[in-house]
């Protein structure tokens, strides 16, 4: 079959034929940076080059369409749901550094203002753990956020946030955001919460070298009740290493102790 190479069916060859040897990739991406001119010409003909590949097996070329689809305004739900599952695979791969800027790309276009959270930001925070790409996780967290669809997502935002910053040694904001987690309204206690009080705690010793167990006036009667008793492991460690750990724990700056919690 002969193809023309100005067209998505030969972007779409390209794709499935270099995807399957990793010898292949770099050519793969010369490639598809020569046809962005392309892949942003029709929006309607990325959709249905979307439903051809498979996110698991064309992660590269999946995720290049998928961003040219994000630059089409009508397209932005659309590529919300498709995000999942090269965002799945993205957190399988071996270098999930590699799925760091184009995850960083799609935010940006998918945002309506920088005020706004998308479901992709927990995401890319995640991503930016795993990577150890903490000053790129952080330069969107300098962005002031005022729309939130899901609490879920302020959550899981605020608490990937916090890990980012203790990676960065920015503990200041680091509490800051824990703490946005452990006083946020909530009717049920939820596992984030929880993981995010045991690290406020330890960051409080980082940053403070004390910590407080009572909460803030506006914290929810729910969160107040039940955070210390599923914390109470490290509360009471903690208590039996005061003071004599204090100067450890701000000297060392927690190194090694706090670990990336993936919730999902």
């Amino acid at each position: 079959m002969n193809l023309n190479m100005n067209s998505m069916e030969s972007v779409v060859a390209q794709i499935q034929g270099l995807s399957s040897n990793s010898s292949d990739i770099t050519q793969l991406h010369n490639f598809l940076k020569q046809s962005e001119e392309l892949l942003h010409s029709d929006f309607s003909r990325l959709l249905s080059s979307l439903a051809e590949l498979d996110p698991s097996i064309h992660s590269l070329g999946f995720l290049y369409i998928l961003e040219a689809c994000i630059s089409f305004p009508v397209a932005k739900e659309h590529s919300k749901s498709n995000w999942r599952p090269i965002s799945d695979h993205i957190f399988g791969l071996e270098t999930p550094i590699r799925g760091v800027a184009p995850m960083l790309t799609a935010i940006r276009k998918l945002q309506s203002s920088s005020e706004q959270l998308t479901t992709l930001h927990a995401d890319f925070l995640l991503l930016c753990i795993l990577a150890k790409c903490y000053k790129t996780g952080f330069s969107v967290l300098e962005d002031d956020i005022y729309e939130c669809d899901q609490p879920r997502e302020f959550f899981l935002y605020c608490y990937y946030g916090g890990m980012v910053c203790i990676g960065q040694k920015q503990f200041r904001k680091a509490l800051e955001l824990l703490h946005n987690v452990v006083t946020a309204p909530m009717s049920t206690l939820n596992a984030i919460a929880v993981e995010a009080y045991k690290k406020y705690i330890l960051v409080s010793l980082i940053h403070l070298g004390q910590f407080s167990t009572s909460f803030p006036k506006y914290t929810s009667s729910v969160a107040q009740r039940n955070l210390k008793n599923f914390s109470q492991v490290i509360i009471s460690t903690v208590q039996t290493l005061i003071p004599s750990s204090t100067d450890c724990f701000t000297q060392s700056k927690m190194k090694g102790i706090i670990f990336p919690q993936m919730i999902w």
